[in-house]
């Protein structure tokens, strides 16, 4: 067997059957077509290690999926070698050290020579060098033990008492990945040695070895202790501690020891074994508590992981995100992430099993802490810089509307400092979107969203929480969006990137033009599920009751717009159908039915309605253009084609700003166009005649009230930006200051709330006029004076004249009233 492994013929098939009665393999890829072979050329297989059982598994597998034999021989030229596979490392003895001094394989060193040598006589001869990785207790699978997973696959090379112990735990649980082929010939280009292309080809297999490995079970991280010295030792950790000794009257020693107290708080302590247990935990978990997880696109991970550094960027809906996240990541064969989490979990014993999942934590806020930050800092260069997969949240904390929150840069903006100072590896944000179809959380957010105090985490609130594990939550759906290269996304933003030494204004504001790029992404790859399209049709209904029919005409207005006028390629759509969904939303009782003699009617416990208006919220960028044009016409009954590309351009971009729509200002008519044809073809616009302006169907038609409920959906956000402007154009320009102005509307908005017929969880969340009036001053729309006070022109009263055309005449008079009554005045006086 080319001098390798001293064993007869008969052995080996025997061997082979023997060690399959007890290992079980889940192989990547999973079909032979995806890996690119040519038939035309022979194939040499690459094994990392040597041991017997790799070998074994190798032979089984390349028969099962059909692919070249390993154990067949191989024609090299003018030589046969008895087998096709040869393996790259040296021979280990049982305790694992290399036991012999031969650095290269006895096949691998005749197939570089004969290649050497058919490039001189110029014949077509080539080799396709397939590596194969083969991890024992990495693959995805049923492992019920905790000794298993601390035993599991790591980067120390096992000798043969730790590989049979790996066979013995971890048989049923052997992960294979076939690479894509090498071809020799182009490696190894005319004129090179054989003992340098010798040098060349070991090389190239070893790096492939250590990415395909660092993907699977993260780069080869020191120990935490380890991690905190080399923090300590960077220099810009080494000036802050200078200069807190300097500022706090202490010894160099003293501030050295702060910096280590900081440096331990911050660190990991990953541990894969510890990964594997929580995995165990989170399987039971999510049986429990899901009908199922879904997830789309998780193939263009595999694609891109090697050789990139991954930082994983989710919307943030639940504390089930970052679990889930990672779960789902380790399962599919990749590293888990390590996660930036905060401080407020780092909770007796689940912090310390956070820690060693890759949990690192940080403080809501570094102010007043310049050793704090330059520590944090310094770890999370180191994290990069090592290789290892990131996860955090843009938006900083979980939604309490369902809403995309305005991302914060603070995170965001370390990391492309730290890419911008070292940037050896390629690095690639990927955005992800998680979609519940009940929260964990609900209650907390209604009570939050009221205005009660948000909970402290605690452990006794986690013990608590035990008692919803055995409550249906329906599907989890997650989707994988369109990565962003921060390579190419400085080029375009920031051309002098590379030559930044230190971080500058420009590259302050390319981190904004990130932060909002991803929260776009994020948003692009949204999942419509059956509770989203229920929350769109009946929350836009007077008291959340609709007939059956009508209810389900409603749902298909929906799905026609998504289906013909898609908002991004990465939009995923519900596959089921309109009385499907109803069926599925009933047994999620999320709705209810009650029989009428006129036919049945669907409606919303009432208990359940603000808990739906967070679910319509995920999906309602996707549908924000559709309802404005709806609003457009159901309120204004017919308008010519340039009134309403005026009114919603108008519109949109005050629009686009909170909901991170995706289209640029250009692209806006072509996509309002598609949303019209869609309109038109569905019978809820007309065209009445050939002068080409658009009207609303009849208004005792079903069609004129099926347009009415569509552009409901948007009416809250809509009333909202109207409050904003209504009362900045009652008190004028320069008398309000920015604090005053977000009191004012969030008072006013809960005021209307109890006065009015508006929907008090939607209009009076405080986050979100804060977040609408950051995006006004973002635009320049507001500015701030020395004094703090908010000046403004007649640009910005151009978007209130629009907005006076998608309101109903109600809903203007009552804001109106409102903001110019004594109580606005007093608001706007009160400290």
């Amino acid at each position: 067997m080319s001098g390798t492994l001293k064993v007869s013929d008969w052995f080996l098939p025997l061997a082979r059957r023997l060690l399959y009665f007890w290992v079980r393999t889940s192989v990547f890829p999973e079909t032979v077509d995806e890996l690119g072979l040519d038939p035309a050329k022979p194939v040499c297989y690459v094994l990392q290690d040597r041991h017997l059982s790799n070998l074994l598994v190798l032979f089984e597998e390349s028969r099962r999926a059909e692919l070249p034999l390993a154990e067949a021989p191989l024609a090299v030229g003018g030589q046969r070698l008895p087998r096709s596979f040869f393996f790259l490392n040296r021979d280990r003895s049982p305790a694992g050290r290399a036991r012999d001094g031969n650095a290269q394989s006895a096949s691998l060193v005749a197939l570089v020579r004969e290649t050497l040598a058919d490039q001189r006589l110029e014949l077509p001869f080539d080799v396709q060098l397939v590596p194969v990785l083969i991890l024992w207790g990495r693959a995805p699978g049923k492992q019920d033990s905790i000794l298993r997973a601390l035993f599991a696959e790591t980067w120390r090379p096992p000798g043969t008492w730790r590989q049979l112990l790996a066979i013995v735990l971890h048989g049923r649980n052997v992960l294979v990945r076939y690479s894509a082929p090498i071809s020799l010939r182009k490696l190894l280009h005319e004129g090179i040695g054989e003992e340098q292309a010798l040098r060349k080809l070991s090389r190239i297999l070893r790096v492939h070895f250590r990415r395909q490995r660092q993907m699977a079970i993260g780069p080869d991280l020191s120990h935490r202790n380890t991690q905190v010295g080399a923090v300590l030792a960077g220099e810009r950790v080494r000036v802050a501690v200078a200069s807190e000794a300097a500022a706090r009257g202490i010894s160099i020693e003293e501030a050295r020891e702060s910096a280590g107290r900081f440096a331990l708080e911050i660190a990991s302590d990953y541990s894969y074994g510890a990964v594997r247990a929580l995995e165990l935990l989170l399987t039971w978990l999510w049986a429990r508590l899901y009908d199922g997880i879904e997830v789309h696109n998780i193939d263009a991970l595999t694609r891109i992981a090697p050789g990139h550094e991954m930082v994983y960027v989710p919307c943030h809906r639940s504390h089930i995100d970052y679990l889930l996240l990672s779960y789902l990541i380790h399962r599919h064969g990749l590293t888990p992430p390590h996660i930036a989490a905060g401080a407020n979990l780092n909770l007796p014993v689940v912090g310390a099993l956070l820690r060693r999942c890759g949990a690192f934590f940080l403080r809501r806020s570094f102010k007043g802490e310049p050793l704090y930050a330059a520590v944090f800092d310094e770890y999370l260069h180191l994290m990069l810089a090592r290789g290892f997969p990131l996860e955090y949240f843009i938006e900083g904390g979980r939604s309490r509307s369902g809403r995309m929150l305005a991302p914060k840069a603070g995170i965001l903006g370390m990391t492309v400092h730290s890419f911008i100072r070292e940037h050896r590896r390629p690095l690639v944000f990927v955005p992800v979107y998680i979609g519940y179809e009940k929260l964990l959380e609900g209650r907390s957010y209604l009570a939050e969203l009221t205005g009660k105090p948000k909970q402290s985490e605690s452990l006794w609130g986690l013990l608590k929480s035990v008692r919803s594990i055995k409550r249906v939550f329906g599907k989890v759906h997650v989707n994988i969006g369109e990565p962003l290269a921060l390579a190419a996304f400085l080029d375009a933003r920031y051309p002098s990137w590379r030559d930044a030494d230190c971080p500058s204004p420009g590259s302050r504001s390319v981190t904004r033009s990130a932060a909002v790029e991803l929260a776009k992404r994020i948003n692009e790859a949204a999942v419509v599920n059956p509770v989203n399209l229920i929350a769109l049709a009946l929350l836009a209904t007077p008291k959340h009751t609709a007939d059956e029919q009508a209810l389900q005409r409603m749902i298909e207005h929906y799905q026609a717009l998504l289906r013909d006028a898609s908002y991004a390629p990465a939009s995923i759509a519900c596959a089921l159908d309109a009385p499907a969904i109803v069926a599925y939303a009933e047994r999620l009782a999320i709705v209810e039915r009650f029989a009428d003699p006129l036919g049945d009617l669907i409606r919303v416990p009432a208990r359940q309605a603000p808990l739906l208006a967070y679910f319509r919220n995920n999906v309602l960028h996707l549908f924000a253009l559709p309802a404005v044009i709806a609003c457009l016409l159901s309120h204004n009954r017919r308008l010519d084609d340039g009134r309403v590309t005026q009114a919603v351009r108008g519109i949109y971009g005050l629009m686009r700003a909170e909901l991170f729509l995706r289209w640029p200002v250009e692209e806006l008519p072509a996509a309002s166009a598609a949303v019209v044809r869609v309109l038109l073809a569905r019978g809820l616009l007309r065209r009445p005649d050939a002068s080409g302006g658009l009207a609303a169907p009849e208004p005792v038609s079903p069609e004129f009230a099926e347009l009415h409920l569509l552009g409901e959906s948007i009416r809250p956000l809509l009333e909202r930006h109207f409050l904003t402007l209504a009362l900045l154009e009652q008190q004028g320009s320069g008398h309000l200051t920015r604090q005053a102005l977000e009191d004012n509307c969030h008072r006013l908005a809960q005021r209307l709330a109890l006065l009015y017929d508006f929907n008090s969880s939607e209009l009076a969340e405080k986050a979100t006029f804060s977040a609408f009036i950051a995006k006004l001053m973002e635009a320049e729309f507001l500015c701030e004076d020395e004094a703090g006070r908010l000046h403004f022109d007649d640009r910005l009263m151009a978007p209130l004249a629009d907005s006076e055309l998608v309101l109903a005449s109600a809903a203007r008079q009552a804001i109106r009233r409102m903001a110019g009554s004594s109580v606005a005045v007093q608001l706007a006086a009160a400290p």
